[in-house]
């Protein structure tokens, strides 16, 4: 049996080999995790929003290197962004700033993408429920 050997980017093994923005935020305003039941790889976010710009991103990663490179790339784009702005970020955007990843590991982008779509909405979820016990106060 012949093995397909994998070629990641220069990016790609620079952000597997020293990983940013990982690590778990005590003080998160939301956390959400998404998952790849396909290949098991996992991705939880954490954001922290102060006047509606994401100030910090940071996650927690299970699975290869394209997943922990995908992570430290939606972060650093997410970081500064607004949450209208960082809603609009795509797997595109993080294979983009990835310099590209193999096509048996798109799936790590797309992960990527959805935590930050799944945190953002929880922060969303937060915000609602926050505002409605002011409103009945």
């Amino acid at each position: 049996m012949e093995r397909a050997f994998i070629t990641y980017t220069e990016k790609v093994l620079e952000y597997f080999k020293n990983p940013i923005n990982v690590g778990e935020m005590k003080d998160a305003d939301a956390v959400a995790t998404a998952g790849n039941v396909a290949c098991g790889d996992m991705m939880r976010m954490y954001i922290k929003v102060e006047k509606n710009r994401i100030k910090d991103a940071k996650f927690l990663s299970y699975g290869c290197a394209a997943n922990i490179a995908a992570g430290s790339a939606i972060t650093e784009l997410a970081k500064g962004k607004t949450i209208e702005e960082a809603e609009k970020i795509t797997m595109r955007d993080v294979i983009k700033h990835l310099g590209g990843l193999p096509h048996l590991k798109m799936h790590c982008g797309v992960l990527a993408a959805n935590a930050l779509k799944k945190v953002i909405k929880e922060y969303k979820k937060k915000q609602a429920s926050s505002k409605k016990r002011k409103s009945k106060s």
